[in-house]
């Protein structure tokens, strides 16, 4: 239990009485007000396109462009480019190894379950011990493939012994999300949130050398599962952070110097 000293819970009481006293505010005068202290009554919602009960792509939103989460994905791993150089590893392929890390990588592997895929520069599963090389990486890019991992902990544990001292891991893992129908759908264990990344980090990687964030709000969660693509809404919308509606939990971790 949270225990809230008298001071806050009666600023608590005081703001919801406000926003009671808003909400009963006439239509006409309501919609000119700030969306945080009026919304419409019960009833008057219109939900338009998004009264269905399936949503508008089953596909995430690839059969319209750009998904959502994937714009979160790649602003963070866009300001984390820095960090992508060396010898860098990253799981399926090596798109965003290239894209980000440029010319300031010497060395690309990809890890993938498949021998015969033909970008496969390591094959194995993450969350087996001695599957990567000790203190072999520079940067591990691992985006969206963390959630599909039944023991997280010991796949965090094997990609910590992989980096090098002072290596970054930059992750990403689904917070809202739709569960994926296809090939990914049996092995899709986890969604997750800020305070459990950390805390799975903090596990395996010292904590002050670990920022998490979060990408998202409850504009960007609805398109999200809805399956919209980014050119279809406001990137302006999509930019605002709110942390109860997380689409997107990111974080860069650095092994410690020894």
């Amino acid at each position: 239990m949270i225990a809230f000293s008298p001071l806050r819970r009666l600023g608590r009481f005081a703001r919801l009485q406000l926003l009671r006293l808003a909400a009963q505010t006439p239509a006409p005068i309501g919609r000119l007000m700030p969306r945080r202290f009026w919304t419409p009554p019960p009833g008057a919602i219109d939900f338009g396109d998004f009264g269905r009960t399936e949503p508008i792509s089953v596909d995430f939103g690839f059969d319209r462009g750009l998904p959502i989460d994937r714009y979160f994905i790649e602003r963070f791993l866009e300001r984390n480019s820095s960090n992508v150089r060396g010898r860098v590893l990253e799981i399926g392929d090596n798109e965003y190894t290239v894209r980000f890390g440029g010319t300031q990588v010497e060395k690309s592997d990809v890890l993938h379950v498949d021998a015969t895929h033909p970008s496969a520069t390591i094959v194995g599963d993450i969350a087996v011990p001695g599957t990567l090389p000790d203190r072999a990486f520079d940067c591990i890019i691992l985006t969206q493939t963390l959630h599909l991992i039944f023991d997280m902990r010991q796949a965090l544990a094997e990609i910590a012994r992989a980096l090098k001292p002072g290596g970054t891991l930059l992750v990403t893992v689904p917070g809202i999300s739709p569960i994926d129908r296809g090939a990914w759908g049996h092995t899709w264990y986890w969604s997750l949130t800020e305070n459990a990344l950390e805390r799975l980090l903090a596990s395996v990687l010292a904590k002050e050398n670990t920022e998490v964030e979060t990408f998202g709000n409850v504009f960007a969660a609805t398109c999200f599962l809805q399956g919209l693509s980014l050119q279809e809404v406001s990137p302006e919308k999509l930019d605002v952070r709110d942390k109860s509606f997380p689409v997107i939990v990111a974080a860069a971790a650095k092994r410690p110097l020894e």
